[in-house]
């Protein structure tokens, strides 16, 4: 099987998931961390390079205060829980996103677990966290305002965005059927081929995985030619 490099996944449905079973949201979000766990094993296993996971937009922020707090306890305790498991599967630990805006401890433990497993050799495992794909965009836009840019191509001004350190995602996987984009990696997936499966994301397993690399495989890259 010709497998992708980077598999990039929007990862939506929770919320739905949960309505359609009397839970909460919050029950849904858990639920979809389960998942994101099993796929990045998954991955790792395959010999897929670079897997990114769009955890939480710029554009979630608007969701009820109760919520986003909600998330951001089950992001950082999920990173805690995980953190040995990703060190022993030799995966680097990434982090793209404002992360300033984040709350002090979230914080640390992410450059924690970015230093530690940064010589680790397998699959790099991407967050994008407090992510969205126009503001990445306007911040290098402004580190580049600071530079003399006349003669920049294309990779000159790649080396400013977030992703500076991984290849163009070639297969950008989204759940629950929603046939958009929603501001993730927008630069990146200029020639990405996009997966879309109406699967909610925490009902997504190994065998929603192996579709989706069946039909990247019968897909011919062209990339404009």
């Amino acid at each position: 099987m010709v497998l992708p490099r980077h598999i990039a996944i929007i990862m939506d449905g929770n919320g739905r998931w949960a309505k359609k079973r009397g839970l909460s949201r919050i029950i849904g979000h858990r639920s979809g961390a389960k998942v994101a766990d099993a796929v990045t094993e998954a991955c790792a296993k395959k010999g897929i390079e670079a897997l990114t996971l769009y955890t939480f937009s710029t554009e979630n922020w608007k969701r009820p205060k109760e919520e986003v707090e909600a998330l951001m306890g089950l992001i950082e305790r999920t990173l805690r829980e995980n953190f040995d498991k990703i060190k022993k599967n030799n995966i680097r630990f990434n982090v793209i996103g404002r992360l300033d805006e984040l709350s002090p401890s979230l914080r640390e433990l992410i450059q924690q677990m970015m230093r530690e497993s940064a010589s680790n050799t397998g699959m790099t495992l991407t967050l994008a966290l407090n992510y969205g794909g126009r503001q990445e965009i306007l911040d290098a836009v402004k580190k580049a305002c600071t530079k003399d840019i006349v003669s920049w191509q294309e990779e000159d001004f790649e080396k400013l965005l977030y992703t500076t350190d991984l290849p163009d995602p070639d297969l950008v996987i989204r759940t629950s059927g929603e046939m958009r984009l929603s501001n993730f990696l927008l630069w990146q997936s200029a020639y990405s081929e996009i997966y879309v499966t109406d699967t909610l994301w925490p009902d997504f397993n190994a065998g929603e995985l192996e579709k989706a690399l069946k039909e990247y495989e019968k897909r011919e890259r062209r990339f404009g030619e």
